[in-house]
């Protein structure tokens, strides 16, 4: 049962960020917001809701005396590793995908700041309120930066016609979704765990981290269908950013999140050369084609093999 239960959570995290995103921007549309706005702001965080939504679920259940830090830790770091290592790995077996060095050097090194902060904040073990405010700050100067600087990314993703009373319904139906969602998958997850006497973080990393990473797949996918692979590029970079910061940080100044030892010794460390291999190849042919697309996806199976003899 806990299984369907898990399964019916992540189909509802997928189903109401969709709803979400189509009715906001609708709505954006209606009320003629820049595109900038809809694709920084809706966009960014629209496809990263699940993530989101399972950090203030377990912050939530952290307060009632409920343990599931491993649940949000693993979902940020899974996320963070599928987006990174199997959709890129598979956009770049798919499609050439072409990058300019200034925006690489730019927004590659504030994902490669974000892995080593979190790492910084988490080394003791647990990311406190303060630690937490400090992650989210991070990235807020980040968004501020954007918005004060060169040229917006583009972005592009599926819309819902209309923009009056329709788009409103969409989008509390897609945030009642999610919520309902992510309350199914914490709670699966937490007695799945318990069953199997395995860590919430294996099954976060390995399960909730891939369904949380459907959005930025549909997004990135469409790109490359439409020939705009840097905005294919640009969704991941955006959203990897997002996630090593904002979910960990709202869930800890929500209450206090412990790190598990395992994910400081080899899960974090991990990301960062994972990173820093995707950012190199790019720097130096200017493009990633399918001979490194297959070299992303293998370490991104290596990961999976080695988190699988945790069970």
């Amino acid at each position: 049962m806990d299984f369907v239960l898990l399964i019916a959570g992540l189909i509802g995290l997928w189903l109401g960020t969709e709803l979400t995103i189509g009715g906001a921007l609708a709505i954006a549309r209606r009320h003629n917001l820049s595109e900038f706005f809809v694709g920084l702001v809706i966009l960014s965080i629209g496809s990263d809701l699940p993530e989101i939504a399972v950090a203030v679920d377990a912050g939530i259940k952290g307060l009632m005396g409920q343990e599931a830090s491993g649940v949000v830790v693993g979902t940020t770091i899974g996320s963070v590793i599928t987006q990174i290592g199997f959709v890129l790995g598979l956009c770049a077996m798919l499609s050439v995908l072409i990058l300019r060095r200034s925006f690489l050097l730019k927004h590659g090194s504030v994902l490669l700041a974000s892995t080593v902060l979190l790492f910084l904040v988490a080394f003791d073990g647990l990311v406190t309120h303060t630690e937490g405010f400090i992650l989210i700050t991070f990235y807020a100067v980040y968004v501020i930066a954007l918005m004060y600087g060169a040229e917006p990314p583009e972005h592009e993703h599926k819309t819902v016609a209309g923009g009056g009373l329709r788009s409103w319904l969409l989008l509390l139906v897609g945030l009642a979704t999610v919520t309902l969602g992510s309350e199914f998958t914490v709670n699966s997850v937490v007695r799945l765990a318990h069953t199997f006497q395995v860590s919430e973080v294996v099954i976060a990393v390995l399960v909730i981290g891939l369904g949380t990473s459907l959005p930025e797949l549909s997004i990135s996918l469409a790109a490359i269908l439409k020939n705009r692979t840097q905005l294919s590029v640009g969704n991941i970079i955006g959203s990897n950013i997002l996630d090593t910061l904002l979910p960990i940080g709202i869930a800890a100044v929500i209450s206090t999140v412990n790190f598990e030892t395992s994910l400081l010794h080899y899960d974090l460390p991990f990301v960062f050369v994972l990173t820093l291999v995707v950012l190199g190849l790019f720097y130096a042919r200017k493009k990633l084609s399918r001979t490194e697309g297959i070299i992303i996806l293998s370490m991104y199976l290596l990961y999976v093999v080695t988190k699988l003899q945790q069970f």
